[in-house]
């Protein structure tokens, strides 16, 4: 095999498997904002808010996704890679969590500068208490949901992929693991 072939099946099995990881967390991703999504839409409705949004949830959590991965390419909570599982847990949970917020940030900056609005008006969610507050629910939100996506994740990573993997979503012989 040459090697110019070599590179091609290298990056083509890259390719894939960031593929499959960015459609991981996408589902986890799209499930959870979308539950919340209906939530809210169901609580506004109590109040006699109408208003259906159901396509941002999914938008919201492809965009998700992507940070994530970028923020696992970049090294983010590696650190914590040593310690127990719980500690590496949380830990991810939180910088992430944090990361997923200064992303909506940003992302709400960019929108209104695209809208021609001013820079104050881009940091609206930060100069106003219940942008602040809205901010804050989000991040809390983000935090526990991020606490069984990660325990997830830093277990398939010291158990291997495949065997978490074959241990969720295989038939299972009378044999234990």
């Amino acid at each position: 095999m040459s090697t110019e072939s070599l590179q091609q099946t290298s990056l083509k099995q890259k390719l894939t498997h960031e593929a499959k990881e960015l459609l991981g967390i996408f589902l986890f991703l799209v499930v959870f904002f979308e539950a919340f999504g209906i939530y809210r839409v169901l609580l506004l409705r109590e109040f006699q808010l109408e208003f259906v949004r159901y396509a941002a949830p999914i938008v919201s959590a492809l965009v998700l996704a992507k940070v994530i991965l970028i923020g696992e390419f970049a090294g983010l909570g590696k650190r914590s890679e040593q310690q127990r599982l719980i500690i590496s847990t949380i830990y991810k949970a939180f910088v992430f969590g944090l990361l997923a917020v200064g992303f909506h940030v940003l992302e709400e900056a960019v929108r209104a500068l695209v809208h021609h609005k001013g820079l104050a008006e881009a940091f609206e969610v930060l100069r106003t208490a219940s942008g602040r507050y809205e901010l804050l629910g989000q991040c809390l939100v983000l935090f526990c949901a991020f606490i069984p996506f990660f325990a997830f994740r830093e277990t398939r990573r010291v158990l291997g992929g495949s065997r978490l993997y074959d241990l969720f979503f295989r038939r299972r012989s009378g044999a234990p693991y």
